[in-house]
């Protein structure tokens, strides 16, 4: 499959280019149902001759390309329906019928609501010319009305409020946010090109966008006119993985974000939320002087403890060397549990319930795990169990990464001295 991309020197064009490729090389194999041959890559700096060589062998094109902030209102028609017109006369003149996604925008709905603004009049135009085309030639469409667009590669101080954000905060930059309470609905760019690789395979998510005001059915409200309903057969597409927040939310997930270097203390990011989206968008922007940071070594005769970094609900990681010869660790802990794996030198990990078995009246046996860094293994330390590490090695550090459920907390700390 020949996929032509305008628009490709954009924030949505360099992501969907890049995760193409890895489907083409089969480094993505997650879509096997997709071959992807050649990549047309169109932009401003290309040629009519380009386009209408690619026009002819494309299987599929996305239409990115448009116009978000031009030095005059014209500039709208011309790049967010004149070049769609071009690009379309040049698939009819070619005969060339292949499936056509276009990216629009909620402001096109907005159009003759909240005034009709040139962006999005030339949006809404820009949705016209495809559905007739559609109808014309009976090409596959698929018109999409995109909401706020974020992720990586965002351009700051452009069209993207969060990627303003983003920059400002991992670049130590002043920014105002106006309204702590102005709600966006963002989609974030992995997700979009999820829904691009299902338009590519035939199954576009369907919908409508009921007129604004218009009851929803079994529920409280009304449509607001920019919200999509899905449809089997409706005449739009649409993502239907977005997330909403405020921009105060958003502001003060990036600052929880900045203070990271300083406290290693990760707020809740479970997998696949606004929050773990919104870190890795953050940290495409770090400049080269903040992408490494010193960590705390604290350092004794017996080796040195080093705490990598914190969760809000997950624990923390840390690295503890011993010495050659050293014990490390004696004590005990009540709720908490650990994880050691050491990952280079020779050691023994020993560990013993503490108190006494009421069955003997002695001390609870001891259980003892050989390691090796090369041959790693987890090995689990108890709660309730005293617990310990010993340096093998006659000259050479044990290592250990270590995983903990629970951060050590100064005010109710954890550890209680006991030898195994």
């Amino acid at each position: 499959m020949n996929i032509l991309v305008t628009g490709s020197a954009g924030f949505m064009g360099q992501n969907l280019i890049e995760n193409l490729k890895c489907i083409r090389d089969g480094r993505n194999r997650t879509r096997p149902e997709l071959s992807v041959g050649e990549i047309y890559a169109y932009d401003r700096g290309n040629t009519p001759e380009e386009l209408n060589a690619w026009c002819a062998k494309a299987d599929f094109v996305f239409h990115l390309a448009g116009v978000n902030r031009p030095k005059d209102v014209g500039e709208y028609r011309e790049g967010n329906f004149g070049f769609s017109d071009t690009l379309l006369k040049t698939l009819k003149k070619h005969g060339n019928r292949c499936p056509v996604m276009l990216a629009s925008s909620v402001q096109a709905a907005l159009t003759g609501r909240f005034g009709r603004s040139e962006y999005g009049k030339s949006k809404r135009a820009g949705e016209e010319l495809f559905f007739s085309y559609g109808e014309e030639t009976g090409a596959p469409v698929y018109v999409y009305r995109f909401p706020n667009v974020a992720g990586k590669w965002v351009r700051p101080d452009y069209n993207s409020a969060v990627g303003t954000f983003c920059h400002a905060v991992a670049n130590d930059r002043p920014y105002t946010v106006n309204d702590r309470s102005t709600e966006l609905e963002l989609l974030f760019i992995d997700d979009l090109l999820e829904e691009m690789y299902d338009a590519l395979s035939g199954r576009p998510h369907r919908c409508r966008y009921p007129q604004a005001g218009a009851a929803k059915e079994g529920a409280d409200g009304v449509w607001d006119g920019m919200t999509p309903k899905p449809a089997a057969d409706g005449r739009f597409c649409y993502v239907p993985v977005t997330h909403r927040a405020s921009l105060g939310t958003i502001a003060d997930y990036l600052e929880a974000f900045r203070k990271l270097n300083e406290t290693f203390l990760v707020p809740a990011i479970p997998q696949g939320s606004l929050a773990a989206k919104l870190y890795s968008m953050y940290l495409s922007y770090l400049p080269e002087e903040k992408m490494s940071y010193a960590l705390k070594m604290n350092t004794d005769e017996r080796g040195i403890f080093t705490e990598l970094i914190k969760t809000a609900d997950n624990g923390q990681v840390s690295i503890n060397i011993a010495r050659p010869g050293n014990v490390r660790g004696q004590h005990w802990h009540n709720t908490k549990w650990e994880i050691f794996i050491v990952v280079s030198g020779h050691g023994l990990i020993q560990e013993r319930r503490i108190g006494t078995d009421p069955a003997t009246g002695r001390a609870y046996e001891v259980r003892e795990f050989e390691v090796r860094g090369e041959e790693m293994r987890a090995i689990i330390m108890l709660p309730g169990y005293a617990h310990s590490i010993i340096n093998l090695e006659e000259d050479r550090d044990l290592v250990t990464v270590m995983w903990a459920n629970e951060a050590f907390d100064p005010a109710y700390p954890d550890p209680f001295r006991e030898e195994v």
